[in-house]
């Protein structure tokens, strides 16, 4: 079978392998979610913790969820702020938190998007070329737990931290 250009079926293959990279590149795979979630789990364990634990896309639609048996019900809600937070803005929650205090640039803004988390412990997931593919978001215990789980969790997927791009200004 050939297409209307005169391709044939190993041309519509080659495009069809390119074109299914192209459209996973920009998102977290269910793999990497699962990773994450599980160095996450890990990494509370070894803390003697219980956390709920979020993974979001690149556009912060939630991919991957676990909550360990007995954390709080609270931290569902800020799990999953946290991974959104980061990945609408690129960058780590408590970075956004420095910047949000009073008379800051950013003061306020946890009340956009439908709430925001402006504390530690949701970190952005970056590919190794560097592109924001989603975030993690950790809550359950206090922020530099969290912190420290979230960051166990990026790391077995490679960089956590956003290189300059164009929509950071």
């Amino acid at each position: 079978m050939l297409d209307v250009l005169g391709n044939g079926p190993d041309v519509l293959k080659d495009a069809h392998s390119r074109k299914q990279k192209e459209s996973t590149v920009m998102h977290v795979s269910n793999e990497d979610a699962t990773k994450a979630i599980n160095a996450a789990r890990k990494k509370a364990e070894s803390l003697k913790t219980k956390m709920c634990i979020a993974v979001v896309d690149s556009g912060g639609n939630l991919k991957a969820f676990a909550r360990m048996d007995d954390a709080w019900v609270g931290s569902i809600d800020i799990a999953i702020k946290k991974a959104k937070t980061s990945v609408f803005f690129g960058m780590a929650t408590g970075l956004i938190g420095g910047l949000s205090q009073p008379g800051k640039s950013l003061y306020g803004i946890e009340h956009s998007n439908d709430g925001l988390i402006t504390f530690p412990g949701g970190l952005p997931i970056v590919d190794d070329e560097g592109v924001l593919i989603g975030a993690i978001g950790v809550s359950g215990s206090s922020v530099e737990n969290d912190h420290k789980v979230a960051e166990a969790a990026v790391k077995v997927l490679g960089v956590s931290d956003v290189p300059e791009h164009p929509w950071r200004t």
